[in-house]
């Protein structure tokens, strides 16, 4: 089936408005892979041969035909080679674009300008070390119709590629920002997704300094499913993460991810506030009915302590809601965001339905 041509903007979405083709029934969904690369020299030549298979009209376990009609590569200033394998790829396959960024700018930020840069349907981004196998795009665009979900996550069956220890940070940071700064999402995050396009564009374009895209999906996705993946062993020896860059990416989720943390500062000195009155309470208590109970001014001073410190937390709790405000607006929280059209439902939900419950578990399998 011959894809007609789209017409672009000059932001690179594709311009809807007079045109009669509607993906997936009058041509096949078009999907734009993003690749933020920092350390791909050995990896990504290989990921791209990958994808260059998948730019064939593709059919899904579920029936949906989509191809994919551009793959961006973000240079994100690694210390390898990168830039040259790149320069080779854009000249050998013509669905190859590349975006070259002034420096590192890190992961996120790399995304984000892909994400800007896409034209597709549905945005796919991926890491380039090799671990996500392209193949599974079909089964994230399955869920994303049967689910009419608008951001569709991997959800790896099995023990990720990595070191005990390292899984365990992990995992364990993000069971930390959904308990402890109630921010139940960040247990599903990955860094292998599918975003409906014009939502992932538009996101894109307000996304400032500091944001965690994870995190800014949450402010304008409702519908979030998950899809189970098969992680790869990685293509190199050495990972590009370590555990300082692996911090600081925890630590920018959880500033990103609100004010709950500061709100627990307001909850501790509102307990110690009330544990000063009750303890304030015992002092006067005591020192009316029992003689020598303790030092002279010791008491006083514990209660003084306790109370003052119980305000301080307090009021910075409450400055810290105002500052929530502040945060938000900064790193581009948008008022409200539109889409082109409502969300693509397959022909048939049911049959849909049917036929991906019964062949995702082959796929995965395998």
């Amino acid at each position: 089936m011959p894809i007609p041509p789209v017409r672009t903007l000059r932001s690179g979405a594709p311009a809807t408005n007079g045109d009669p083709a509607r993906p997936g029934m009058d041509r096949p969904h078009m999907v734009s892979v993003v690749v933020p690369v920092y350390r791909g020299e050995e990896t990504i030549a290989g990921l791209v041969a990958e994808l260059h298979g998948l730019t064939r009209p593709t059919e899904t376990p579920g029936g949906i035909t989509f191809t994919v009609t551009e793959i961006i590569l973000v240079h994100d200033h690694g210390p390898d080679r990168s830039d040259v394998v790149l320069q080779e790829l854009h000249q050998t396959y013509a669905e190859v674009r590349t975006v070259w960024l002034s420096r590192n700018f890190g992961q996120d930020a790399a995304t984000i300008a892909g994400m800007s840069a896409a034209g597709g349907d549905w945005i796919v981004t991926m890491d380039e070390d090799g671990q996500h196998d392209p193949h599974f795009i079909a089964d994230f665009l399955d869920t994303a119709l049967t689910q009419r979900a608008d951001l569709v996550y991997s959800k790896p069956t099995n023990t990720r590629p990595h070191g005990f220890l390292r899984n365990l940070t992990s995992r364990g940071a993000k069971v930390v920002l959904a308990t402890l700064f109630a921010f139940p999402d960040s247990t599903r995050f990955e860094s292998y997704r599918l975003i409906r396009g014009d939502i992932g564009r538009q996101l894109a374009e307000v996304a400032s300094n500091g944001v965690y895209l994870d995190v800014a999906l949450t402010w304008v996705v409702g519908a979030v499913a998950q899809a189970p993946v098969v992680l790869r062993s990685e293509g190199r020896e050495e990972s590009g993460y370590n555990y300082r860059r692996l911090f600081s990416l925890f630590w920018k989720m959880v500033l990103c991810s609100g004010t709950r943390g500061l709100r627990l500062v307001s909850l501790l000195g509102v307990t110690l506030a009330l544990a000063g009155g009750v303890m304030a309470a015992v002092v006067v208590c005591e020192a009316m009915t029992t003689d020598g109970w303790a030092p002279e001014g010791w008491a006083s001073t514990i209660v003084v302590l306790l109370l003052c410190s119980g305000a301080v937390l307090f009021s910075l709790g409450l400055i810290a809601e105002y500052l929530g405000v502040a945060l938000h607006i900064l790193v581009g929280k948008p008022l409200y965001l539109t889409v082109e059209t409502p969300t693509p439902r397959p022909a048939d939900t049911r049959e849909l339905t049917a036929t991906t419950a019964s062949k995702g578990t082959d796929r995965v399998e395998h």
